[in-house]
């Protein structure tokens, strides 16, 4: 199966480097935006003046610096990574299932991480009180990630036999195993209460509300190693474009291959939940904007990816917090909303480009 069309390849570094000043943009605006206003030459001025270690003169810069710094600042931060790592796992999966509609949720690890969130989130004043009780605030993103994992484990372990990974099966399994997933978590909403109805609602539709340092923490490793691994990814994906039997001719390990590419989606997505709850439709449509523009090439699409997430899920997030203000949008909202129309125009326009 071709994935996309070719797209113009002269063109492909001009557009990830056009990303990399979108992505300047977004990160400008997050820190702007909101409901407070910050003027824009608020934010070199706060800037320097924290990492020189100035006290703030005015009352008025205390309170400019304590708004971009506590609040917009690991906001801005979490956002980006969150982005990176959803758009980065949706292009690795399809370059790994050779699928233009392959997606981390496609195959069960963002419905695994769910289902833990929602059960801890449900269950928390009874049956899994216990873990509650031991991992208090970080219960919900622990139990979220350690669900995305398991469900990774699980899926790997149905399409594994004798040592060899059906792609094929990888990606029914995934279907199934996500469809399973959902349907406990719909009985687990089916018998909560008004006041759990309410926080699971809120959850299942992300946000970016909670964002903290620590969450940053939590999320920062996972994102690293898979930003680590897009050499090497590039290299096996670009050669799995060909086909598997193809990659292998070529000296690709295919099966390492995968089980390095499952568990880099699974820890960056797995992580991604666990901070901002459920946010689609980011891992499926940045890939294919950028596949679209500067073709099946990875050298560009899995930076260019990264890059395009953060500044998208960063956009989203100012939209969130400006449009209804005081008040606050869920950030999937906001992205199924303005990308789902955009993407849509984008197919209209390329309609015959997939195979």
């Amino acid at each position: 199966m071709a994935v996309v069309r070719k797209g113009d390849r002269r063109s492909a570094p001009l557009v990830v480097a056009g990303t990399g000043i979108l992505l300047m943009i977004a990160v400008v605006l997050s820190l702007s935006l909101g409901a407070t206003g910050i003027s824009l030459d608020a934010l070199p001025r706060v800037l320097s003046s924290w990492l020189s270690g100035a006290e703030a003169a005015t009352p008025e810069a205390l309170r400019e610096r304590l708004v971009i710094l506590e609040i917009r600042l690991p906001r801005t931060v979490l956002g980006l990574l969150v982005g990176a790592a959803l758009a980065l796992s949706g292009a690795v999966m399809q370059g790994l299932f050779r699928n233009p509609l392959a997606d981390p949720g496609l195959i069960g690890v963002s419905s695994g991480a769910a289902l833990a969130a929602v059960a801890v989130i449900a269950l928390g004043d009874g049956l899994l009180s216990p873990v509650l009780g031991l991992l208090g605030p970080f219960a919900v993103p622990v139990s979220a990630f350690v669900g995305g994992l398991v469900a990774t484990a699980v899926l790997y372990r149905l399409a594994t036999r004798a040592g060899y990974t059906s792609v094929a099966t990888l990606l029914l399994a995934g279907i199934a195993l996500g469809a399973l997933a959902g349907a406990v978590t719909g009985i687990i909403v089916f018998g909560s209460d008004d006041r759990e109805l309410r926080d699971l609602t809120f959850w299942s539709m992300g946000s970016l509300g909670g964002a903290s340092w620590q969450k940053i923490g939590a999320a920062l490793p996972f994102l690293v190693a898979a930003l680590l691994l897009i050499p090497y990814l590039v290299r096996v994906l670009n050669a799995f474009l060909l086909g598997e039997a193809e990659a292998g001719h070529l000296g690709v390990a295919t099966e390492r291959a995968k089980r390095i590419a499952m568990i880099a989606v699974a820890g960056a997505v797995a992580s991604a939940v666990a901070v901002s709850g459920v946010i689609g439709f980011v891992g499926i449509v940045v890939p294919h904007v950028l596949r679209l523009v500067t073709g099946p090439d990875h050298r560009y699409v899995l930076p260019g990816s990264a890059l395009l997430g953060g500044a998208l899920l960063l956009a989203a997030d100012s939209v969130a917090r400006v449009i209804v203000a005081p008040a606050e949008l869920p950030i999937g909202i906001v992205t199924a909303l303005f990308g789902a129309p955009f993407f849509l125009w984008l197919l209209m326009r390329r309609r015959g480009g997939f195979g």
